[in-house]
């Protein structure tokens, strides 16, 4: 039964996903982002965003109205001091002190991305808050019981209005304002954007680290969102039965694989991996270079020459690491504009 509504649940994504993208942008407000990123793969359609819509996007995430008994809000799990992510936790807690299974993934640039979620499940932004709202886990609420709390609220009530019209508020409304707010949480002014735009100089150290970067790690971090966004197994070991893309697809050639994530502010962001198994870095590189499990779907990029495995050397790591620390973008994670 679970499997089955997971299915369902991919299928109206896509067809939502398909009908939406056709919409050509109208949005004249906001989305800023430098000229070497690419074009964003959200297009807002009938969504315009705006000043209004933006600041109600905001109020809705930082508002724990949003879960069955109002104590989870999606700014619990995902923290502007961490890049939006958790508060370095390995596991997040939701309503009644439940502990989910994946770590929580920063949330940036997201305006950039096809699909959502470690496993991919979810492949339209305007949609995505639906899977924590109604999870058992997280905020355990139904739509129709949020639509109802914001509907008594004089707050809302009048929000909704300034940015929809007269028309009750309504569950797109949620989505569409939401997404607005988590569009705008661009990130592009790391020590990695000044010095592609000439503005700073890196150490020798970080150069060296750049160049090992891009040809040891670029394949699948691939510059400047550092992430091709795709599916993948890593090589890690199997711990429990996540079985990440292949729990939506249900094809035993998807078992294990998890989506690529950004490496931008990825020093704030540990512990790492899907489910939170390493804290550090090193110990990231570390798994990389000599900790690689085979696996029937192991990314091929793992493979060299019939060993498993990056060679990397412990200067190479260092270097590497070095690096990815130009990736914290500290107006990022202070910008007032994203703040509660």
């Amino acid at each position: 039964m679970i499997r089955h509504k997971i299915r369902f649940l991919l299928f109206f994504l896509l067809i939502w996903g398909t009908s939406c993208q056709k919409d050509q942008d109208k949005s004249d407000f906001g989305l800023a982002y430098p000229d070497y990123f690419p074009e964003p793969y959200y297009k807002f359609g009938k969504n315009t965003l705006t000043k209004e819509g933006f600041e109600l996007g905001r109020a809705l995430f930082f508002d724990p109205i949003l879960s069955i008994d109002s104590t989870i809000s999606c700014a619990s799990c995902h923290s502007q001091g961490h890049a939006f992510a958790d508060h370095n936790t390995r596991m997040s807690f939701g309503i009644d002190g439940k502990m989910g299974d994946r770590n929580s993934p920063a949330m940036f640039n997201l305006a950039w991305q096809p699909i959502f979620m470690w496993d991919g499940g979810i492949n339209h932004i305007e949609v995505m808050p639906f899977a924590p709202i109604t999870n058992d886990v997280e905020m355990g609420e139904t739509l129709e019981n949020v639509i109802e709390k914001l509907k008594k609220h004089p707050k809302y009530v009048q929000r909704f209005q300034s940015v929809f019209g007269e028309k009750p508020i309504e569950s797109q409304q949620l989505f569409y304002a939401l997404t607005q707010y988590m569009t705008m949480l661009v990130s592009d002014d790391s020590k990695y954007d000044q010095y592609r735009q000439g503005k700073v100089s890196f150490t020798k150290d970080e150069e060296d680290g750049l160049q090992i970067f891009k040809a040891k790690c670029a394949s699948c971090h691939t510059e400047p969102l550092f992430t091709d966004f795709s599916l993948r197994n890593n090589g890690l070991e199997i711990l429990g039965d996540d079985f990440g893309f292949g729990r939506i697809t249900l094809h035993e050639e998807d078992n294990y694989k998890f989506k690529v994530p950004s490496l931008r502010n990825i020093a704030l962001t540990y512990p790492y991996m899907h489910d939170g198994r390493f804290r550090t870095l090193e110990q990231v590189l570390d798994h990389y270079s000599q900790g690689i499990v085979s696996h029937p779907n192991l990314d091929k990029n793992l493979i060299s020459n019939g060993k498993l495995g990056i060679p990397m050397s412990d200067v190479e790591k260092q270097k590497i690491i070095t690096f990815l620390q130009t990736l914290t973008d500290y107006t990022f994670i202070s910008n007032p504009i994203f703040s509660e």
